[in-house]
Parts: structure tokens; sequence; C-alpha cells
């Protein structure tokens, strides 16, 4: 049997997804399947686009409930476990300054579940957490990007 993967994430996340579970069982399962009732009055099934797209939007939901149900079966809880608080680990904020025009960027390392770049959390799986991961306050550290190789060095963990 195979092992089925982990998913790291906080607590906040694993809330996130629950309540996104509930939405989609609750709510958006019953509007797809007024969407659909709605399609077969329009009559033959076989010409009948509206159908088409209410059953496939249909699948798209019961998809992502799986989806969200494995997620959150396979949750593990990111606590911080008093580790060097110098040291970057999964669910704390690293603030890097890259080299040598000196931007500076904040990212939180999460699982790959929560991940979001537009509100500044990164999969720990990305090539740059992967890169940070395990590095002290002060390291500098090479990131290859498929833009190319990228030197930073770490300024702050939290």
């Amino acid at each position: 049997m195979a092992t089925e993967k982990s998913f790291y994430m906080t607590q906040e996340g694993k809330e996130k997804l629950e309540e996104e579970l509930h939405y989609l069982k609750t709510e958006r399962r019953q509007e797809v399947v007024e969407r659909i009732k709605v399609a077969r009055s329009f009559g033959d099934l076989s010409e009948n686009s509206e159908y088409d797209a209410a059953k496939e939007e249909q699948a798209f939901v019961e998809s992502r409930i799986s989806q969200v149900e494995q997620m959150i079966r396979n949750a593990v809880i990111i606590e911080d476990d008093n580790q060097n608080p110098d040291v970057v680990s999964l669910g704390r904020t690293v603030t890097f300054k890259e080299m040598p025009d000196g931007d500076t960027e904040s990212y939180t390392i999460v699982g790959s579940a929560e991940a979001d770049p537009f509100e500044g959390k990164i999969s720990n799986d990305s090539p740059m957490a992967r890169s940070l991961l395990g590095k002290e306050i002060g390291a500098e550290v090479s990131v290859t990007t498929p833009g190319g190789d990228l030197f930073v060095r770490i300024e702050n963990v939290e």
C-alpha cells in the first residue's frame, strides 16, 4: 500500500482548509446541483452547453473536495518547538537581502498546501525555501531558480 503525502501547514492553514471544505460541501455543491437542474430543463442534453458546463463544474468541485479532504487527513501541523531561533525552519519568517543590489524580501516558509507568494508565504518545496532551510542569520546562500542563480544573505528569522 502506498503511503500518502504529508501536508505541512500551520494550525491557521488547516482551519482555512476546513472552512473551504465546509463551504464546498454545503453551499457550492448545492449551487452546482441547481445549475444542473436548470440546464436539464432546457431539453436535449446532447446539444446543451449549459448542462455540459454545469457537469464540468460539478466534477471540479468534487475533485477539490476530495483534494481538500486528503490534505486535512494528512495534515502535519507546524509547531515552534523551541529550536535555535536564528535558524530558518518551517513555519518561520525569513528576511533576506539580495546580493549585490540589496533588495530586501521577507517570506514565511509553509507547507505546499498553504503557500501563497502574494501573501508572502512560500512552499517548503520551492527552490528558495529549500536553499534557506537550516541556514542561520548572516549566512550567504546561493538559490538556483528558473531565472538563474540568486545570491542572498539571511538578515533575520522570526
